[in-house]
């Protein structure tokens, strides 16, 4: 809610254009195989697209989304919706990702964090294994962004879409974006990273760890199997507290809540919360509604576990990329940091590869990569005309 609402703010500064309107579509696979080797069956995710696609379906670009995200990342789904999709700055007629030219599609991930929303299509421990007439749970398998990508591929496949003029992510969806250029070299002609990285190292995994670990000691998760008696509540906004703290650099989170000199009660009674934490739990409560605790887990998981080509060595499968690349991350990221992106910079110049790096400016740190685009679309969008 904290990210919609500064996206909101955001908005206001540039003036808002009227969106574009879009439908979220539905795309199944009858039985899908993880690359652990379960097999899930049925496979659900919804798409929605931008633009027309040309006669000779060579003008894809596939937007893949963040952590907490989905595929709404421009337009509406009508008049009344108070926002648009998240990257609705960028992706438009004559914007940076220009819809008179490409075809834009994206998609909702498995295990997306937003099951409960009505807009977002997706299978994970909340939806209802048919095998059992009830919820996957944790019975559902441990899934990856490879897995990602292979159910991004078959619709893809489905449409006739063979090559991708370009992938373009953030945050999680840059792990998508390079894992698609790792995987399927010959179908990637550009790559676009936003505020992300080909590899997640010891550091970044424990912090996301951090994300988990309320949600699991909560009591009311109960191992995972919580769906007949309610979500662990408690645990869950704790994470989301974390999650939207962790996604804004100090100075744009010091702008929204209040210092600590400002509250009394912590200064008589070790029992009170300050004022900034009550509200930011309030944001996260917000969120909450529409997302699962086990959803979270998931995707944690599927985070910690990335590197580029899912091997022993990220390094190494970088050397597969033919995509040129363009690296975009955020000057005041503290989750994943700008040194990440140079040092997955510094693997594909060693490569061999054609790489271009820019920083986004901003207050805002991670979140920079959705509310500050803005700043880099002159960059992005002389990239797509190369």
């Amino acid at each position: 809610m904290l990210l919609r609402i500064l996206f909101f703010s955001a908005l206001l500064f540039s003036g808002l254009a009227q969106a574009m309107l879009v439908e979220k579509q539905r795309f199944e696979i009858a039985e899908f195989t993880t690359e652990n080797g379960q097999l899930i069956a049925p496979v659900q995710v919804g798409w929605e697209a931008y633009g027309q696609l040309n006669e000779a379906k060579d003008n894809v670009i596939l937007i893949t989304h963040f952590f907490s995200g989905s595929s709404h990342a421009a337009g509406k789904y009508s008049e009344e919706d108070a926002l648009p999709g998240y990257w609705d700055n960028i992706i438009g007629p004559g914007k940076a990702i220009d819809t008179d030219r490409f075809y834009v599609i994206s998609v909702d991930t498995l295990v997306n964090a937003n099951v409960f929303d009505p807009n977002v299509i997706t299978t994970g421990p909340a939806t209802i294994n048919p095998a059992t007439g009830k919820p996957w749970g944790l019975d559902f398998p441990v899934v990856t962004i490879g897995d990602f990508v292979e159910v991004q591929r078959a619709l893809l496949d489905s449409l006739g879409i063979e090559r991708l003029f370009a992938v373009i992510g953030a945050s999680m969806g840059s792990f998508q974006a390079i894992e698609w250029a790792t995987r399927y070299p010959e179908r990637v002609e550009r790559l676009v990273p936003v505020i992300g990285s080909a590899f997640m190292d010891a550091w970044a995994a424990v912090r996301l760890e951090r994300w988990a670990y309320p949600i699991k000691a909560d009591p009311a998760w109960n191992n995972g199997d919580y769906y007949a008696t309610g979500q662990p509540t408690e645990g869950l906004i704790t994470a989301l507290s974390y999650i939207i703290q962790d996604a804004v650099y100090p100075t744009g989170f010091n702008l929204r809540y209040p210092a600590p000199y400002t509250d009394a009660a912590p200064h008589q009674d070790i029992r009170a919360s300050f004022s900034a934490w009550q509200q930011l739990r309030e944001h996260a409560a917000l969120r909450a509604a529409y997302q699962d605790a086990n959803h979270i887990l998931y995707l944690v998981r599927a985070s910690q576990l990335f590197r580029a080509g899912m091997g022993d060595n990220w390094q190494e499968a970088l050397k597969r990329i033919q995509a040129r690349t363009l690296l975009l991350p955020a000057s005041g990221d503290q989750l994943l940091l700008p040194q990440m992106s140079r040092t997955t910079q510094q693997a594909l110049e060693a490569a061999g590869k054609e790489v271009e790096y820019h920083e986004i400016p901003g207050i805002w740190g991670h979140l920079d990569g959705v509310v500050g685009m803005p700043a880099v679309a002159e960059v992005l969008s002389e990239f797509l005309q190369k």
